[in-house]
């Protein structure tokens, strides 16, 4: 009696314990919710823009829950441009002092947060940046600034944009197991490095072109800004007229030379301070807390915004993968709310699954019959990514999104010969002629193969059908574009693939004027769950997040970063309408 009762006063005990650990939980998160209430922007500030965080364009967040963001370490690219427009009409702020480095966006994404940052200058108030080091992306958004400064011992990159592709031919055959490939498209390249250990002339083509263009986008940019030719910056990219400092300063990359204390010093003089004063700092992340509780837009008609982000995989989706569940739901409650009468679609995907791709894109067609529907497309809409948007009655994509890659492939595993040479023999048995279809230990039969390449080759049709319909393009123009090729937004345009060139806010805009209103608010679409949400429901979310950040610092990131491609080939499953290939452009 006595052993149950003490088991029970322990039970008890844990359980009192517990109850009040996570009251004290509850409490100290309530009170860091009130605090971002108190963020006071003093008179004469200035916005203090590091952008260290990972960058997506939407990260769902219900603003009414205090637990929202607690574990999140990310940051919407809709709050970023929110709270910068936010700071162009607050008076008490002055200006901006950007300290980018290693910034953690894609290039259309960056883009759109240059853009915001022009039109920050445009009202009269100044733009100062300053850094240790600048990647050529990096200093891509920092060239916005009045005044670019350097650290007289750092250092920048400015040699034009390369990627780098990696082949395992040779690593399959040592190896012994191997990817069978069955595809259709000769730019279709996201299965050729199973195939060659060389890139194939088609490949070398598509990627040269592409990130020539997106090149060309960033010198226009940057030479505007910087008052040079991009034959002027051309020159010292090709003779690397940025590699050191001083270098920088005579190519008229930067300003000056300076640590950041002497930066300190410039900026108290922009500001009209005495040299012994105090800058009146205002911390970003805390602007966007502020500024996410003011309305540029206001009305009682609204525009909803739907977000589809990430690859395409069978399932409900989230923050970390698209999934038809919670898109087609996302698309159904703008359709189904009588206060919205417009709806913009922003994706940001490299594709997926060919299955969840089509039924999205029904949900759009289905949509577009109720009401209005705008396509805007982020860093990247290829593929499946660009076929769930094709349905919309307009497209607008940035002169640097990764566009297109229409084309299908199918990637199975086989590891036939290792078993072999390891002594594994498998043997089957089935009912019917066709029952046993494939095995992961046996030679993939021609039969098999050819039900396969009947399924890709019925895709594609589809994809071309979808295409040719939602573009008033012929089938025959539309393979002739596609091909699985794919185009940066400025050849898609050309190209009929897109209709313009834009960002989030022009494809607001234009939706707003199909739907003839004058006034009207934003409604953004899915709400994501927490991290402390699936951290309550089954712990995932934040063991996930520890796991991957004690693996990333043992590994590298560079290892890492590999290790999770291998990840995401290993979840593909059936019919791929996927980016040609991961591309990572530095």
């Amino acid at each position: 009696m006595n052993f149950l009762r003490n088991l029970l006063a322990a039970i008890l005990g844990c359980l009192m314990a517990f109850g009040i650990l996570m009251g004290m939980f509850f409490i100290f998160a309530a009170l860091i919710g009130s605090a971002d209430d108190g963020v006071v922007v003093k008179k004469n500030s200035v916005l203090e823009l590091s952008l260290m965080e990972p960058i997506r364009d939407y990260v769902g967040r219900d603003k009414t829950d205090p637990f929202a963001g607690l574990w999140d370490d990310e940051v919407g690219l809709d709050d970023i441009v929110h709270a910068i427009r936010i700071a162009s009409a607050d008076e008490n702020i002055k200006g901006i002092s950007m300290t980018t480095s290693f910034v953690q966006a894609g290039l259309a994404q960056t883009q759109e947060i240059r853009k915001a940052l022009s039109e920050f200058k445009e009202t009269g108030k100044f733009i100062y940046a300053h850094s240790d080091f600048y990647t050529q992306k990096d200093y891509y958004l920092a060239s916005v600034a009045d005044e670019l400064y350097l650290n007289p011992v750092g250092g920048m990159d400015f040699k034009g944009l390369a990627t780098e592709v990696l082949y395992f031919k040779d690593l399959q055959e040592k190896a012994g197991v191997k990817m069978e490939v069955i595809r259709h498209g000769k730019y279709k390249s996201a299965v050729e490095p199973y195939l060659s250990n060389t890139m194939s002339p088609e490949n070398r083509e598509q990627i040269k072109a592409l990130i020539s263009s997106i090149w060309e986008e960033m010198l226009g940019d940057i030479g505007t800004s910087r008052g040079t030719s991009t034959k002027r910056l051309n020159t010292i990219a090709d003779t690397l007229g940025g590699r050191t400092p001083d270098y920088a300063v005579e190519s008229g990359l930067i300003d000056g030379k300076v640590h950041f204390d002497e930066y300190e010093v410039l900026l108290k003089n922009r500001l009209g301070m005495d040299e012994d004063g105090e800058i009146n700092y205002v911390d970003f992340s805390d602007y966007v807390q502020l500024a996410g509780n003011k309305r540029l837009l206001t009305g009682k008609d609204k525009v909803a915004v739907v977000y589809a982000q990430g690859e395409i995989y069978y399932g409900e989706g989230g923050k970390e993968f698209l999934g038809q569940g919670l898109v087609t739901r996302a698309i159904q409650k703008a359709v189904n709310n009588e206060s919205v009468k417009a709806i913009v679609l922003r994706i940001d995907s490299p594709g997926g699954s060919a299955l969840v791709s089509d039924i999205i894109w029904r949900e759009v067609e289905l949509a577009k019959k109720e009401k209005p529907v705008v396509v805007s497309f982020g860093n990247v809409a290829a593929s499946g990514g660009y076929y769930i948007g094709v349905g919309g009655d307009e497209i607008f994509a940035e002169p640097t999104t990764i566009t297109g890659s229409i084309g299908v492939f199918g990637t199975i595993p086989n590891a036939s010969e290792l078993a072999g040479d390891i002594g594994i023999n498998a043997e089957q048995v089935g009912t019917n002629k066709n029952s046993v279809d494939y095995s992961l230990f046996e030679p993939m039969s021609d039969s098999f193969r050819n039900v396969v390449q009947e399924g890709i080759e019925d895709t594609y049709e589809t994809f071309l059908e979808r295409v040719a319909a939602g573009r008033n393009m012929s089938i025959a123009e539309v393979d002739s574009l596609a091909q699985g090729r794919v185009w940066s937004g400025v050849h898609a345009k050309e190209n009929g693939l897109i209709d313009e060139l834009g960002g989030l806010d022009d494809a607001i805009v234009a939706a707003a004027e199909m739907a003839e209103l004058d006034t009207y608010g934003i409604r953004k679409y899915p709400k994501y769950k927490s991290d402390f949400e699936r951290f309550m429901e089954n712990m995932g979310g934040v063991k996930a997040k520890i796991g991957e950040a004690l693996v990333q610092e043992q590994i590298g990131t560079e290892a890492f970063m590999l290790l999770k491609e291998f990840k995401q080939i290993t979840k593909q499953k059936g019919i791929q309408a996927r980016m040609p290939f991961s591309l990572n452009i530095k």
